[in-house]
């Protein structure tokens, strides 16, 4: 309670982690810095979504669970991926407002109370665009570009940059929580439920310690996985592509049937074959996921015996639930 006896808001700290045991201890002594100055007018939960980490990274939680009972430790049955962690957090988060950061500290902390101050303003969703990064110019390029594409081929607003470092208020977070897309893809979600919007832009830093578990061969199957759940774009395609198909099939016939051509008759089979492979392909992809949607399998399974939370985050799930 605040000292006129209003109910002081509560703010939740959602952190996925994953083989963090180097990065953890670095991250909450500088989180606990960063929100020192804001424990007169808001409670704080810090809620670590553990994704089934092989190294010290849970002991190292519990140690700080004992300390600061603040400190809430999810622990996944098994891997599901980082925005099924971030789903998770966000479903069992009781606060007004939802923070979402990692625990490798290359989005900084210090931010946290621009992200609050805009909020407070009447932004339902304040999110950080990443404006740089430390890693190679062709990656950085390579990035870019798909950014680029993804902004143009999604079927709903996609923030061009943005990071999954984002404050988004309970109204949204109930939107978000509520799709029934087994493929989470927070920025495609954030775009989709809309509401008032504040961008701000940083530097994305090195990680403080650990290494990253994000090689290209991830980035790719990310990105890939984002451009199926935020666009149908290449089912699209498939009808787009389809006209000149057709009109490339009479000229090639027309000129097979006038000049005696075998290269023009060879030419149309393989255009028509590559087409047809294409639109199998495509559909078969898409076919995959409305399966996996309609079997309705859980995003996240958290496994009860890794993990200790306060009473307010279950009931705040199970009322989600109903």
């Amino acid at each position: 309670m605040t000292a006129n006896g209003a109910r002081r808001k509560v703010v939740s700290i959602v952190c996925p982690v994953y083989n963090e045991e180097q990065a953890i201890p670095i991250f909450y002594k500088r989180l606990q810095d960063v929100l020192a100055p804001l424990r007169d007018r808001y409670d704080f939960e810090l809620m670590f979504l553990n994704n089934r980490s092989a190294d010290k990274s849970l002991e190292i939680l519990l140690d700080l669970r004992r300390r600061d009972p603040s400190v809430q430790i999810f622990t996944m049955s098994r891997n599901f991926g980082y925005q099924a962690s971030v789903q998770a957090g966000m479903s069992y988060a009781s606060g007004d407002g939802i923070v979402v950061i990692d625990a490798d500290c290359e989005d900084p902390p210090e931010m946290i109370p621009q992200f609050i101050a805009k909020w407070e303003e009447g932004y339902d969703v304040v999110c950080g665009i990443r404006k740089d990064r430390v890693e190679h110019w062709i990656i950085k390029k390579l990035r870019n570009a798909f950014y680029h594409l993804l902004q143009v081929t999604a079927d709903m607003d996609i923030v061009l940059y943005m990071a999954e470092f984002v404050l988004v208020s309970s109204v949204v977070r109930d939107a978000i929580i509520n799709n029934k897309n087994t493929f989470p893809f927070l920025r495609a979600e954030i775009g989709y439920a809309g509401f008032s919007r504040f961008e701000l832009q940083y530097s994305r830093q090195s990680r403080v310690a650990g290494r990253t578990h994000y090689n290209f061969l991830r980035m790719v199957s990310f990105g890939m996985a984002g451009l199926l759940t935020s666009s149908t774009f290449l089912m699209r395609l498939a009808a787009y592509a389809f006209p000149f198909l057709a009109a490339a099939n009479l000229a090639l016939a027309a000129h097979a049937a006038f000049f005696r051509s075998m290269v023009s008759l060879s030419v149309l089979v393989a255009a028509d074959l590559v087409y047809i492979i294409f639109l199998l392909t495509v559909h078969g992809v898409y076919l995959a996921r409305v399966y996996k949607n309609a079997m309705g399998r859980p995003i996240f399974i958290i496994d009860p015996k890794q993990s200790h939370v306060n009473k307010a985050s279950l009931e705040r799930n199970e009322r989600s639930r109903l």
